[in-house]
This record gives C-alpha cells, structure tokens and sequence, in this order.
C-alpha cells in the first residue's frame, strides 16, 4: 500500500518497526515535528526530559540495561550542543544510540538564521562536530534520501552512537513510500572464529583467569561467559564498568575475584601471576582497568575476544558478536583440557586509612545499603568519590545490574541513565551519587517524579568536589582548596521542593538502615542524602599510593 505522509512520520514508523519503544528529549522548535509524529504513534512513547545532556544518558542508560536501542531527540542550537558531552561517553563506551537533531530549514543555511549550524556562511559546522562523537553523522537534505540515512544510521549503531541532523523543513516535506516496505537493516556483524584461542587453551598447563568486560553486557553474553567459566574452571575478574556480567560465586552476582584497576581489588594482581593464561572477553582493558595490572599481563600469555584490540599485547580474535564467539568457542572446547582447578581465593580490600572526621564513612554507607537492597535491584553509579567507594564495596544484586560509565567518566551520569534504565526495565532503580554530580544534573529527578518512577537516588554529600579536595591534600599540599561548596541539606531542600517526595537528610549511621528501608519501599521516587566528609581518603590506588610515599617524606619538605 502507498501513502503519502511527512518524513518524521516515516522515522518513526521505522524506529517501531526497529522495535523502539521511547524517545527520550528536550522538545524545541526544530524537533518539534517529530514529537508531532510520535504522539500519534501507538509504538513510541516520547519521554520529556530537564536537559538534553541527561535525555541523552537516558538512552544510554535505557540500553546498557539491555532494554533495545536507546533514542534521543533534541533541538538545534544550544539544544543540540547539550548532546555532545553524552555522545562522547556513549561513543566511548559503544553503547548503541541513535540521536534525532533538529536543524533550522535549508532555505536559511549560511544566510545567518538563528541557530545556524549548517557549515555555511562561517556557522558552525554541526555535521563536523558530531562526527566526533559518534561512528556514524548524516545531515539529510533530501527528503528522498531518509530511508537511506536511516538504515544506514541503525546499521551503525551496532558501533556505538549514530546522528542524524533533520533540518526542519526536510522533516515537514511530504513523499510517497510504501508502507509496506520491510525496514531491513543490514549487518556488516563480523563474527570472529575463536580457533587461535582454542589452540592455545587447549595447550594451558595451570589455572586460567577470565578478565570480562563491558562488551559482555552489551551483547548480552553473561550465560555464555559462565559457560565458558564452568568449561575452563577458571577465576573471573571483572573491568569497573561491567561488574554485573559474571555470575561466578563470590560478591552477590558480580565476579568471585572482584573489580580490577583503579578501584579494584588487590587479589586479582596476584591471582593472573598464578595463571597459566589471562583470557580478556570484551575489553580493550583501558588504564582504569588495568591499573595495577601491566606487570602480570607482561607475565603470562594474554588472549583476547572481543570488537577492540586491547591496549595490552595481545593474541587477539576480532568479533562483533561476543555471544555467538563464545558459543563457539565453548562448543570448541568440549573434551578433556589441562587446566587446573584454582585453590579459593579470599575477597581482598584496598584499605584507606582510618578517617577520624566529622560524617558517615564510605565503607559503613556502602555496608548500610548492601544490607538494604534485595536481589533485582538495579543500580547506576556516578563519578568521584562516592563511586569509587561504590564500585569497590558494593557487590551487585543478584538479577540487577550494575552500570557505571568510565568511557568518559562524566559527572551527573546517573541520573539520567538510571531513568532510562528504569523506564527500559521497569524495576527499582538505585541511584548513588555525590553532592557535585547532584548540582550538576541531579534535578533531572524531576522527570522520575513526573513518570512516578521507583527510582531511588543516594546521595553522598560532603559539600565538596571530594575527589579533587583529596588531589588537592595529596598533590598540592593542602595549601587552599577550590573544591568545598557552601554547606546543603538535600534531602531538606528536595522534599520542600517537590511536596510528597520522601527525601531525608541522615548524619548518623544508626538512623541510614530505616532510612534507607523507607526510600526503597516507595511507590515512587525517593532520595536519602547521606552526609559524609571530603577529608575522607575513598578506596582509590592512585590515592593510596601517594599517601603511603607521603608517609616516608618528612613533613617540611611535602
């Protein structure tokens, strides 16, 4: 059958045919079509954000949780440039994400329109710029030719983030087209053999070690890694960034070996150097993870799986399907191998020393919600010290995941992941965060209370930049600090804000446990700000390590 409608009617009759279910965006006059087109869609819901930087992390969170391809729409100008800073993490991180950016019409292209990023007549060139953030960028001109963009957009986005720039008068125009037409998108998927690491398993003499990362959850592998784990009777470690795709026994649902790099656990150093062999599945091991890390790999021969070339010397099998690899690479394996059984390995910590201050500990907040939440529960975390803290204490749930974005380590993240997350998901969402991200994006808790959604936000405040007051101690003498705010009560100030929202301040570890029992058993949203201090030295190995060479210094010359 053939019908004549507009092209944003086409984009998303597409994108539901593509099985897109939310478009998560700031609506603006040049996006404004588009919204037009979805409300009359009975596929797509389009979910209004605060900002378009967290719209963007909303549909970065809503596919990390594995909920389909995450969609996101903004307005030209300034609207569009909000987008920039969570491309970036997704393009970092491969997360698959489409963005739909309204343009000014074509007729005013170079002739100083407002919000002119055409290229043209010294404007800035919006097709340049988002190149640089995402692995596929089309400005569609033509009418004509959206079907093409299209499809080639989503074909990209197995890559991570794709763009495409609709100026206003392309989405308005009119054409003909079958509606009948199947929305075929092709693969270019390259599914790597993983023969070379067959020969080379099959040749191990000792114990293996699995190090998993962030490609696992993103092709959804996780049974197909602890297949590959009961197969290999190996120990798993997992990157920071992909603590819940390792359902080996151990920290709740995470790795039984725990988290590597920067924020990792000790063990895992020592248990590689007992290995025969280090099998990477999905990560490039950037220095995040491998902090730490260099010498051991130098040790001991090093396999990899996986979309990107690790960053250390590898024998390396390219696939864009880990899932399908390593069904492979378990079927390979069947019959008898020579690895060992590894001896149990105990759960290490990085120990921070002693804090003597005023506020609740890391350690004792992070033990506070462990004990809180139930099996199911998913939770995104932010950047600094709270997160640090959290990714080294906090095991992940049993069925829940577990998400935190080191691609570009962005602060504010969370909160617009963790409601794309929730919205994909539908389950209670935790959101832990520090002071700072909060001032940064923490108001897009608004759009959780507009849609009444469970999601929870945990909030570590120590009214500072906490991570920058340490580099301040550790590297700068502690001669000033730009780093402390002026103090806040959060829980106060949200609860007073939005009438009905249980929000709670807690300065006491006695008072956290109900706290915390109360905020999770909301229909709806609900914050607990936790106050805490940023003298506190958080589970860091850069930090630790400088403190324990400043120990050694006499103190007059630090």
């Amino acid at each position: 059958m053939t019908s004549t409608y507009r092209v944003v009617d086409r984009i998303i009759d597409r994108l539901a045919r593509h099985g897109v279910r939310y478009i998560f965006g700031v609506d603006g006059a040049n996006i404004e079509d588009l919204y037009d087109a979805a409300h009359f869609s009975a596929d797509i819901t389009a979910v209004l954000a605060k900002h378009e930087f967290s719209a963007a992390t909303m549909a970065d969170g809503y596919r990390r949780g594995g909920a389909g391809l995450g969609v996101v729409a903004a307005t030209s100008g300034g609207g569009s440039l909000n987008l920039v800073a969570a491309l970036g993490e997704s393009l970092t991180s491969r997360i698959p994400v489409l963005a739909l950016v309204g343009q000014p019409p074509t007729t005013m292209d170079g002739r100083g329109s407002f919000q002119d990023t055409s290229g043209l007549g010294g404007a800035l060139d919006a097709e340049a710029l988002f190149s640089a953030v995402s692995v596929y960028c089309r400005r569609v001109v033509d009418a004509g030719t959206i079907d093409t963009a299209l499809t080639e957009a989503l074909a990209a986005t197995r890559r991570g983030p794709a763009v495409l720039l609709l100026p206003k008068d392309v989405q308005q125009n009119r054409f003909d087209v079958d509606t009948d037409e199947p929305a075929v998108v092709p693969s270019n998927v390259v599914i790597g053999d993983p023969a070379p690491i067959v020969a080379q398993l099959r040749q191990a003499r000792g114990p293996v070690t699995i190090i998993a990362g962030e490609q696992v959850a993103r092709d959804d592998a996780r049974d197909e890694l602890e297949r590959l784990r009961a197969i290999l009777r190996a120990r798993v470690a997992t990157v920071p960034d992909a603590k819940d795709v390792s359902g080996a026994p151990g920290l709740g649902s995470s790795s039984a070996l725990g988290v590597t790099g920067v924020m990792g656990h000790p063990g895992v150093a020592d248990v590689i150097a007992d290995s025969a062999v280090c099998v990477l599945v999905g990560t490039r091991l950037p220095a995040t993870a491998r902090a730490g890390l260099d010498g051991v790999l130098a040790q001991v021969p090093v396999l990899s799986l996986g979309a990107e070339q690790p960053y250390p010397p590898t024998l390396h099998v390219h696939t864009d399907d880990l899932r399908e690899s390593l069904t492979m690479l378990n079927a390979a394996l069947s019959g008898p191998l020579r690895v060992a059984v590894p001896e149990r390995i105990p759960h290490a910590e990085l120990n921070p020393p002693v804090h003597h201050g005023d506020g609740i500990r890391y350690r004792d907040a992070i033990a506070a919600l462990d004990r809180a939440l139930p099996d199911g529960t998913d939770i995104v975390v932010d950047a600094g010290n709270t997160g640090a803290a959290a990714i080294h204490y906090l095991p992940v749930r049993r069925g829940g995941r577990f998400v935190v974005a080191l691609g570009m380590g962005g602060m504010g993240y969370s909160f617009g992941a963790g409601i794309g997350m929730c919205f994909g998901r539908g389950r209670r969402t935790v959101i832990i965060a520090g002071d700072g991200s909060f001032f940064m994006h923490g108001l897009e808790l608004h759009t959780a209370i507009q849609y009444r959604l469970p999601v929870t936000v945990v909030l570590f405040n120590n009214n500072a930049h906490a991570m920058c007051v340490t580099r301040e101690q550790l590297f700068y003498r502690d001669l000033y600090s730009y780093n402390r705010f002026a103090p806040s009560k959060l829980g106060a100030g949200l609860a007073a804000m939005f009438p009905g929202l249980p929000s709670v301040d807690i300065a006491d570890i006695d008072g956290l446990p109900k706290a915390l029992r109360s905020a999770l058993n909301a229909e709806g949203p609900s914050v607990v700000s936790i106050e805490c201090s940023a003298d506190e030295i958080p589970p860091f190995a850069p930090f630790l390590e400088k403190k324990e060479s400043l120990a050694h210094v006499p103190a007059r010359t630090r």
